[in-house]
């Protein structure tokens, strides 16, 4: 049984805890929410259905449910650890008998929502990383016995989400993971070692096609072809990156305007509600509108690592600063993605694209940022 020290000595009341919330990210948040709307709003040709209107109720929901989150103690959250990241791992065991999904197993139908296991997933396992590594001393992190544990932690949810299969969001559990593992202060030569052997992954992974121990999927290492030259099938598998690059290099420094954008608007782009949602957004608001998201999103990111970095509580710092690069992550694979530079592999702009689990979990993660940020120690 875990005996947790408080953060903070004394009681915080309720006033003292608005002073200390970090106001400038939540604004930060709620505009990014404000204009994810907007877009969606857009891609329905001026319309509130079928998305804007469901993402606006989910995120009133999500950004409420922030504010009391980051109310809550850091050490409650805490204490939830542990039995978050086993729930977590049985709903990914659940997905495989019950999930749901366009050629994937990705979803259970809770009726009111369509959950998504693997977005819980990203959360509570750098919870479970944070927990155990600010457990063990600090002479320990590297030595090749205590590395087991944190690997077990990594290496099970992400074979569970790739056998889904999804390779996107397995890939982000993985990174987020080993992000954590460096944040906490594992020896640098392990992440190199690491980087060599994950090439000889990916050169096996291209010398195993075509025969019976394949690592991916038909569709999976058609992705990777289509990354590598789009035009192979311009019309089949690389329609989508074809169709944003369209978008993205037609808005220009300006932008064709709000909801003059041809490519989605004509329905030339596909999952403009979703994944490609920025090359809306570039086509519509130019290279200035898609600098001030980024803009955004960097700001975000630097506040959290700022507060983590003020931080002396060590579960709260490497909580804070673990969330902020899985945020990151968020938003630099999809960007990345849609404009070509890495492989389509299906991950949303964060706070923008349509939908639900995705918008919740990370909307939770922010508010547990509020809660390390609001009950850190101070003088």
């Amino acid at each position: 049984m875990f005996i947790f020290k408080n953060a903070d000595e004394g009681n915080i009341n309720f006033i003292r805890k608005l002073l200390f919330f970090h106001w400038p990210l939540a604004i930060l948040i709620l505009a990014t929410g404000a204009f994810g709307i907007l877009m969606l709003y857009s891609v329905a040709g001026g319309s509130m259905l079928p998305w804007a209107e469901p993402q606006l109720i989910r995120f009133i929901v999500g950004f409420g449910g922030m504010i009391i989150i980051g109310f809550i103690h850091i050490d409650f959250w805490r204490s939830l650890t542990i039995p978050a990241y086993i729930g977590s791992i049985l709903l990914l065991i659940a997905v495989m008998f019950y999930g749901e999904g366009a050629g994937a197993q990705r979803w259970i139908d809770l009726k009111v929502i369509r959950l998504q296991p693997s977005e819980i997933m990203k959360v509570t396992l750098i919870m479970a990383l944070t927990l155990y590594y600010s457990l063990i001393p600090i002479s320990r992190k590297s030595s090749p016995l205590w590395l087991i544990p944190p690997l077990a932690l990594i290496f099970l949810p992400t074979f569970l989400v790739f056998s889904q299969p999804d390779l996107g969001t397995s890939l982000l559990i993985l990174i987020s993971g080993f992000a954590v593992m460096f944040l906490a202060g594992v020896n640098i030569w392990y992440f190199i070692v690491g980087a060599f052997a994950g090439a000889g992954l990916v050169s096996a992974v291209f010398l195993s096609r075509n025969t019976s121990w394949q690592f991916l999927t038909d569709y999976q290492m058609g992705r990777i072809d289509v990354y590598l030259n789009p035009s192979l099938d311009p019309l089949g598998a690389g329609y989508h990156i074809t169709q944003s690059k369209i978008a993205l290099g037609s808005g220009g420094l300006s932008g064709r305007g709000f909801m003059q954008g041809t490519q989605s608007q004509l329905d030339f782009l596909p999952e403009k509600h979703t994944d490609f949602i920025f090359t809306t957004l570039a086509e519509e608001f130019g290279y200035f509108g898609s600098l001030g998201l980024l803009i955004i999103y960097a700001l975000m990111v630097i506040f959290c690592l700022l507060s983590a970095a003020k931080n002396q509580y060590k579960f709260g710092a490497l909580l804070t600063s673990g969330l902020a690069v899985m945020f990151f992550l968020y938003f630099f694979i999809n960007m990345a993605m849609v404009m070509g530079l890495a492989p389509v592999v299906g991950v949303p702009l964060p706070l923008i694209s349509w939908g639900g689990s995705a918008m919740l979990v990370l909307l939770g993660a922010f508010g547990l940022i509020q809660s390390a940020h609001v009950h850190q120690p101070r003088g």
